[in-house]
Order: structure tokens, then sequence, then C-alpha cells
């Protein structure tokens, strides 16, 4: 699970859901935002390097990572 700050709307989690899916190997992702709480499926082990760059690269800030 991620922590991420920076979202402040519905549109947020739905842009960072998108970034998150179109990962390859993620078959879910799961955004919170009142609490910033990010969670993402996979059905193999997961590149948390690739999912915390999709984090920033949708223009939000880790403030914790796995």
């Amino acid at each position: 699970m991620f922590k991420v700050t920076g979202m402040t709307y519905g549109h947020s989690v739905r842009a960072l859901t998108t970034e998150l899916t179109q990962l390859q190997g993620i078959t879910s992702g799961y955004v919170e935002l009142s609490t910033g709480a990010v969670a993402v499926a996979s059905l193999r082990p997961i590149d948390h390097a690739a999912v915390a760059a999709a984090i920033c690269e949708a223009g939000y800030q880790i403030t914790c990572a796995p």
C-alpha cells in the first residue's frame, strides 16, 4: 500500500486509477481520496518502483511506500 498526497477531487482518483491500471501486470487499483491510500492488485509480483513512478507521473507525491 502506498500513501499519496496531492489528490483533491474525484478526478484525482480516476486519473490515478487509470495511470496505475495501465501498468503491465496490474489487474486493479484502489485509491481512497480521504486517506490518500493507494493499493494495486496483480497476478505476479508488483514492481513497486514502477507503481511509484506512475504515481509521480500522474502528478502526486508519495509520502509512504512499501
